[in-house]
């Protein structure tokens, strides 16, 4: 008999694959570790009201400034850095983005590495361009708004600020047309034939929420309206799906201007599952002398707050 084999690599030994979405979580906390560390070491102490110093070697800020000024622990914020597998609340990563002075889109940006939803976006969308707005106040006076397809109002003319509610006293985090019509009393009081349209918004919902199964923009929407909504649980736990464009005439009871009857069409921006153009065109020659009479009330407010 020979001599046992030694030394040799051992053959046929199982190896450890991370699943895809402990993978795709990895690269996100490496991502976010690098995009801090950026953002950190290129914020002078005299950006945020801190003396420089004599001795101070780190051309930005230090980890501990940093951990200071948003009022979390060193230890902590150090591991965030680093990569560590921690959990991050929305309240620190809106501290964080405070304290690293960080614009909209790298705001948005943070968030998105971070796997959380912005609790505060603000009204201005960075994916709305100027030309896009352009658009939306000269369709006025017919109503039009841009939505996603999860429902968000990313921008609105003025006519449309008025059709349903006065958008302007909306919270940010509120501006979703299936929150305001499950949730918005003004709003809901506005449509004529309310329960067939909330039941034809929440197929829609599900129907392009299988594309998004796993973010958090979309989980936080969905238990944010079964949280808030029996009607929507309903109305959910039914499983009815609606997918497509579709053209549909539309009933309100506007508070200013009394009944419109009104042709509504997405006009998409880009694959059906995106972003869209949602207008409001009068079907009678009352409903046109109505959204006329709504849209100089809505001038006359914008002159009034300026």
């Amino acid at each position: 008999m020979g001599e046992p084999a030694t030394n040799q690599p051992a053959t046929n030994q199982p190896t450890t694959v991370q699943p895809p979405a402990a993978q795709e979580s990895a690269v996100r906390r490496h991502e976010l570790a690098a995009f801090l560390r950026h953002r950190r070491e290129h914020i002078t102490p005299e950006q945020v009201g801190l003396p420089r110093g004599r001795r101070r070697r780190t051309p930005g800020l230090r980890r501990e400034e940093v951990a200071q000024l948003s009022a979390v622990g060193v230890t902590w914020y150090t591991w965030l850095e680093q990569a560590r597998d921690i959990q991050v609340s929305v309240q620190v990563l809106d501290a964080l983005a405070r304290t690293l002075l960080l614009d909209s889109s790298e705001r948005e940006h943070l968030f998105n590495l971070a796997g959380a939803v912005d609790p505060s976006p603000g009204k201005n969308c960075s994916s709305v361009t100027p030309a896009q707005r352009a658009i939306l106040e000269q369709m006025e006076p017919f109503p039009a708004c841009l939505q996603n397809s999860r429902y968000d109002i990313l921008a609105y003319n003025r006519t449309y600020g008025l059709l349903l509610c006065d958008l302007a006293a909306v919270p940010p985090e509120d501006l979703n047309c299936i929150v305001l019509a499950y949730t918005h009393e003004e709003w809901r009081s506005s449509i004529v034939h309310l329960e067939e349209t909330t039941r034809f918004m929440a197929a829609k919902l599900r129907a392009a929420m299988a594309g998004h199964l796993a973010d958090p923009a979309w989980k936080t929407l969905l238990n944010r309206l079964h949280t808030e909504s029996a009607e929507f649980r309903e109305a959910w736990d039914r499983h009815e799906v609606v997918a497509g464009a579709r053209s549909k005439r539309k009933q309100f009871v506007n508070a200013h201007v009394g009944p419109l009857t009104l042709d509504h069409t997405d006009l998409w921006l880009g694959p059906s599952s995106g972003p869209r153009m949602v207008t409001y065109a009068p079907v009678d020659e009352e409903s046109r002398e109505r959204l006329e009479k709504l849209h100089a009330l809505a001038l006359e407010r914008e002159a009034a707050t300026r």
